[in-house]
């Protein structure tokens, strides 16, 4: 059993895929319109069939307060490794 997708709210799905791919340097994966918001997937480039991270519209009225709780008690939502930390602050 393994991870398949995974996701992180977003308040601008445009705006999340620029930081995901041109700031962390993740690729686009899947990108299907849906109404309003999109499908809209990236995955890391050194493993293009690995975990997805879904950037999901925070639009449900949930999402807000469960963000809002988590941050206040500092509580991350999600985390990623690097081989390298200096180098990636460095880039």
């Amino acid at each position: 059993m393994r991870i398949h997708l995974t996701s992180v709210f977003v308040d601008d799905q445009d705006k999340a895929l620029r930081f995901y791919t041109d700031v962390l340097g993740f690729v686009k994966k899947h990108e299907v319109p849906l109404g309003e918001h999109r499908w809209l997937t990236v995955v890391s480039p050194e493993d293009p069939g690995g975990t997805e991270l879904v950037l999901e519209p925070d639009a449900h009225p949930a999402v807000k307060p469960y963000q809002t709780a988590l941050a206040e008690d500092g509580i991350p939502v999600t985390s990623f490794a690097v081989d390298d930390v200096r180098a990636e602050f460095e880039r």
